[in-house]
Order: C-alpha cells, then structure tokens, then sequence
C-alpha cells in the first residue's frame, strides 16, 4: 500500500461516516491452496481485512479446499447414497452469520478456481429456502469478489461471481470487484518479492472502495432491517398475490 494510500485509509477510518463494529465479514477463500501452504490472493485479502477491522468489523478467513466438499446441490451430501462425508454445513453456518461475504479467488485459464465454483454451487443448493420476512434466504447480505493471477480474467471471474452472489439474494454495492495481474504467462503472483502486487496503487484503490462500499451498504441494510419485504416474497406470488402484475389474461 503507497504511503499516501496509507494516510487517506488512515483519516477516513478515523472519522467514518457511521459505526461499523456490529458487522461481520467473512472471505471465502478459493485457493487452490490448503492451509499452511502460501496464498496469494490471501495477501490481497488481508488488504481488505486491515481496512474492515481498523473499523471494528469482525472478520474470518475461510479456504473452502481445507474442507472436505462433495460436489452437488444437497444441504448436506453426507444424508445421499454418493458420498460419506460433507463439511459444507460448517461454512454454510459461517455464511449465513456474516454480514458482508467476500468470494476470492485465483484465476485459471481465464476461470474463476474450481473451488470458487464448488463454493457457489453448494451455496446455490440452498436458495429455496426463505428468510424469516418470506423472501429468498440471502436477501440482505453485501457480496463482493477479490482476485488475483499472473493471466488475463479478473473482470471475467469479477462479472460471473458477482452475478452470481446477485442471483441468489445478495446486494452487490457499486466497485464491489477488485484484482492483481501479474505479468501474462509464467511471472510473479501477488506474494512473490519483486511482484509489485502489494504497492499497486489500481489494485489498492480498488480494494479500499470495495471495502467503503461494502460498509456503507451493509449499514443501509442492516439499520433498515433488509430488504422490504414486498414484491420479492415466492409464497406470495404462488398464493396469488402478483405485486401489481398484470397476467395475460386480465389484459383479454
């Protein structure tokens, strides 16, 4: 991070808008890297998470790949034929507990990690469950994407992740994706010396904004209690309430 970087986030974080030490922010972190061994996109991460917790925000670093995952859109695969063991529950509970979620992730072949898109999978298998006010179970919740390479896609993986958090309920705030690339081809990732990764002013601007952002959001929505609950409710729609719909036979 520039020393003149260092100085804004310095201010901003001692004069914020709002109080943020009720929140809670949780990295889903896709690396193909089991823990202790290195990650690059965890040194992007932390970036964000110095920014998070200057601001009383609890946050916790999770590496889906530490974790026994089966593929598949069950809530639990251990309870299907295919597979003995499912630790998904586990992150699943630390998802539903945090305020803002942020998916990170590598980039291979242009592609997101296959572990980010088991990740979004086993998230996916959940959506028709509802929230308390009757709305699809994520409605609420800030997501935003990090991401890093030494190859062209940061905007590719940002553009499906984050339609993806979207599609399943999340609120996406504005420059809620950020990134490092390397060099294309076989250079320096993030953490290696001489990458130019941690004082990249782009990558560092970017990272600070999606923070603020998320701040700012997840304030919104938690002091308004969410999403209203109205218009967006499926029991609703299927009991006959249209939210001012007009079905094509009224229009006969």
């Amino acid at each position: 991070m520039t020393e003149q970087l260092q100085k804004i986030t310095q201010k901003h974080c001692e004069s914020p808008p709002a109080k943020y030490n009720d929140l809670s922010a949780l990295f889903l972190n896709c690396t193909l890297n089991r823990t202790p061994v290195l990650s690059h996109t965890e040194g992007l991460i932390q970036v964000a998470q110095n920014i998070f917790e200057k601001n009383g925000v609890k946050t916790q670093i999770i590496r889906p790949v530490d974790y026994e995952i089966p593929a598949g859109l069950g809530l639990d695969m251990s309870q299907t034929p295919e597979w003995d063991k499912d630790d998904w529950p586990k992150i699943q509970k630390e998802i539903d507990a945090c305020d803002i979620l942020i998916i990170c992730t590598s980039v291979w072949l242009g592609e997101k990690s296959s572990v980010c898109n088991r990740t979004l999978e086993r998230m996916y298998g959940y959506t028709h469950q509802f929230n308390p006010k009757g709305q699809y179970r994520d409605y609420g919740k800030v997501g935003a994407t990090l991401i890093t390479g030494n190859e062209d896609g940061v905007k590719h993986c940002a553009m499906n992740i984050l339609f993806s958090l979207s599609h399943i309920g999340y609120t996406v705030p504005p420059q809620a994706d950020a990134g490092w690339m390397g060099e294309a081809g076989p250079g320096p990732s993030y953490r290696d010396a001489g990458s130019g990764g941690p004082e990249n002013d782009f990558t560092n601007r970017n990272t600070t904004f999606l923070v603020w952002n998320c701040l700012h959001l997840a304030r919104m929505l938690k002091d308004q209690g969410g999403i209203p609950a109205y218009g967006n409710q499926p029991d609703e729609w299927e009991a006959g309430c249209k939210a001012g719909f007009d079905s094509p036979e009224h229009k006969r």
